[in-house]
């Protein structure tokens, strides 16, 4: 990426910017998000970035350029006392930028938040059709755990999903 991209934590005064990033990401014809053309609105976003920022067990990190956010990756530890070094992961990034390095950048900050936070193990679920994420995470290290038939219900049809995890190491 040949323009400057800083990574850092989600501010309440993104909300706006990342709302809208995500409405246009989940209108995209390629249906990258589990929500088909809707997102939380500013308001909803702004209370979502102020509970992740008092919550040690999450976190809303985004990917910025001299244009404004350009990415966004949510995490969210698993709270089962069995499991809770997983988090879970959620990530986007705006179609102009994407192949440009922002994806992976936001990766990095979230195996860098999960050695600070005692994690273990990341894990996300990505659509079998998302070719382009998957060749993402597994070319930064996500190794396919299986396969979700009928996994989520979107709009009038279940849609199936891969379940990817990365582990972290010291």
């Amino acid at each position: 990426m040949n323009e400057a991209l800083r990574i850092r934590r989600a501010a309440p005064g993104d909300a706006d910017a990342l709302s809208r990033l995500a409405r246009s990401v989940a209108a995209e014809p390629g249906g990258w998000l589990l929500t088909l053309g809707t997102w939380r609105s500013s308001s909803e976003e702004r209370r979502a970035i102020r509970l992740f920022r008092r919550h040690p067990d999450a976190a809303i990190i985004v990917a910025e350029t001299a244009e404004g956010i350009v990415g966004r990756l949510s995490l969210t530890r698993d709270h089962h006392p069995s499991s809770q070094h997983v988090a879970d992961l959620g990530l986007m990034v705006a179609q102009p930028y994407r192949r440009r390095g922002v994806g992976r950048s936001l990766l990095g900050a979230a195996v860098e938040w999960a050695r600070a936070n005692g994690v273990s193990k990341l894990e996300l679920h990505v659509f079998p059709h998302n070719e382009a994420a998957i060749k993402l995470y597994e070319s930064f290290g996500f190794e396919r755990e299986g396969y979700r038939k009928r996994h989520y219900h979107r709009g009038q049809e279940y849609v199936d999903a891969i379940l990817m995890a990365y582990f972290v190491t010291a």
